[in-house]
Parts: structure tokens; C-alpha cells; sequence
């Protein structure tokens, strides 16, 4: 990446600086990754970073936008054109592993801003991202009530919540162990398993 980034327009250096940050957040903690770890893993100076970037706040801001347009992106092409609500949940289940196993550095990214107790402004992002993200569960959940797919008695709001908790438990899991990447062995088993509990009996 050094030898690219010395020479790009604007958009293009943006876009290279938050690939950067996502890459050393794989690698180590994102607390701890300063703007000249950025510019140095970037073959630039922080003078060159800071005319794109006024501080790193900033920058983790640009972060946070990258992650949710591309994760929203990546959801709703899965579920294009899937007509049962449960498939097209298990579409969204198994596209949001694959997303978060081809970029290991986004929970790492993701849980260090939403732990933080001020309200920064990727702190936002990420918290509008969750709400986005819910309301494609909520609409994904309702829709299979309504064709008796989904338990008529679910819980819509438990049902969401559980979906996005079972997701962030592989990746937690995965994380601990080292291996980010066995999210996708393990994803089919674990939905299975949640799918059991949100069917229609009948």
C-alpha cells in the first residue's frame, strides 16, 4: 500500500487511509493506533494525512461510514430477490460473517467505539448503523410472521436482538481464539439453531 499512496486525488487517499486503519486494527489494538502509525504504515507524513483528515476522530468517522455503507450493501444484495423471509435471513446471517471474516479488523473497531463513554462521532455512526441494520431484521421478521413462516407469537424486538447477538458472539468467539476466519464453519450450525427457535410449528 506504501508505494500507491503518495500520489492519489483526494477521494482515492481518503479511501486508502480507512483500508489503513481497518488493516492495523486486525493487527493490534484500535485504541493504540495513532495517526502516525497510519501515516507511517501509508509511506506518508501526518501533514500529508491531516490534509485530508483534520484528527483521528475524523478519520475513524470516515471508518465507521466505510463499514456501514459496505455491510448494509452487502445484506441487501443477499437478500435480493429471496422471497421466504427466513431464507433471505439466513442470506443476511451468512453475508454479514463472510463481510466481518474477509475484514477481521472492523469488530475490533466496532467494540472499541461503542465502549467508549463519550459520543464520538463514529460512536454515532456505529449506533446508526445498529438501528439500520435493525430495521432490515424488523421488516425481514415481520414479513415472515405475516406468511407463517416465523412464529406467530415472536417476539420481533427479542428476535432481532438475538439475531445480532448470535452473530457477535462467532465473531467475539473467533477473536479469542485467534482464527476469525472459522466464523464461516461454524455460522451454518449456529443459525440452524437460532432458526429453531423462531419457525413456525406448523
Amino acid at each position: 500500500m506504501q508505494s500507491h499512496s503518495k500520489h492519489l486525488p483526494a477521494e482515492e487517499r481518503r479511501a486508502v487511509t480507512v483500508e489503513t486503519v481497518i488493516e492495523l486494527a486486525a493487527e493490534q489494538n484500535p485504541s493504540v493506533i495513532t495517526t502516525a502509525a497510519i501515516a507511517k504504515r501509508m509511506g506518508l507524513t501526518q501533514g500529508a494525512l491531516f490534509r485530508h483528515f483534520p484528527n483521528k476522530d475524523a478519520i475513524l468517522k470516515a471508518v465507521m461510514e466505510w463499514v456501514a455503507e459496505r455491510l448494509l450493501s452487502r445484506v441487501d444484495k443477499a437478500v435480493e430477490g429471496v422471497s421466504s423471509p427466513l431464507a433471505a435471513l439466513e442470506a443476511m446471517f451468512m453475508a454479514h460473517v463472510a463481510f466481518v471474516s474477509e475484514h477481521p479488523g472492523i469488530p475490533r473497531l466496532l467494540f472499541g467505539e461503542l465502549q467508549r463513554a463519550e459520543i464520538s462521532p463514529a460512536k454515532r455512526m456505529a449506533q446508526m448503523l445498529i438501528q439500520r441494520y435493525g430495521e432490515r431484521l424488523h421488516r425481514l421478521i415481520e414479513e415472515g410472521k405475516a406468511q407463517g413462516e416465523l412464529d406467530a407469537a415472536l417476539d420481533v424486538e427479542a428476535a432481532a436482538a438475538l439475531f445480532i447477538g448470535t452473530i457477535q458472539g462467532l465473531v467475539m468467539q473467533s477473536l479469542l481464539i485467534g482464527d476469525i476466519k472459522r466464523m464461516r464453519d461454524d455460522a451454518p450450525g449456529i443459525f440452524a439453531i437460532y432458526c429453531r427457535g423462531i419457525r413456525s410449528a406448523v
